[in-house]
């Protein structure tokens, strides 16, 4: 093979590697693709000290190798999360499994009348999202919560039409968030 053909090989052997690996985080491959990562590698080194009197392939190749070695942090770090159990997509993923997942949305409805229990049971399950989010949530407090609860309920009396609210904490694309809605 040509330079040029071997490049070209290289170039769609990398991007299917980039597609199987996205396949196994999503969890449709069980095991990373190591096989061909160690193919592409192999042919990375072997033309990483090979003279290219060509700008136009020179150019080509140090795109790819860039390209490459971006990956191959990327996977690494993300592979360093998943043994750790911190990788989100994972955790979703085995939520869902787990019979936790709800189309995406994790919610737990609360009444609105804010007795102490209700607001205990609020804060305890937004705090909760929170940290299973693994976002901050050391700095909150149930007087927060409270409050914006209290700030919200005039103007979300005047949209829904009514006193008689619900309150129900969402988990949306990572971040959970405190939904109202009118109760039945």
């Amino acid at each position: 093979m040509s330079l040029v053909e071997e490049l070209s090989y290289l170039e769609s052997q990398l991007s299917t590697l980039i597609f199987k690996y996205e396949q196994y985080f999503t969890g449709l491959e069980k095991r990373p693709p190591l096989k061909l990562f160690s193919e592409v590698e192999q042919m990375a080194r072997k033309y990483a000290n090979t003279p290219m009197g060509n700008t136009e392939l020179k150019h080509k190749f140090t795109m790819l190798l860039a390209r490459l070695n971006t990956y191959r942090e990327r996977w690494n770090r993300i592979l360093r999360l998943i043994e750790d159990g911190k990788y989100s997509r994972d955790k979703f993923n085995a939520d869902l499994r787990s019979g936790k997942g709800d189309n995406g949305r994790n919610e737990k409805k609360v009444p609105a009348d804010q007795d102490a229990g209700d607001l205990d049971r609020l804060f305890n399950e937004f705090r909760e999202a929170r940290k299973n989010c693994q976002l901050p949530f050391e700095s909150l407090t149930k007087e927060m919560v409270a409050a914006t609860l209290e700030k919200s309920k005039p103007a979300l009396a005047a949209k829904l039409g009514t006193d008689n609210i619900s309150f129900r904490i969402v988990v949306e694309n990572g971040k959970p968030k405190i939904k109202a809605a009118s109760r039945k």
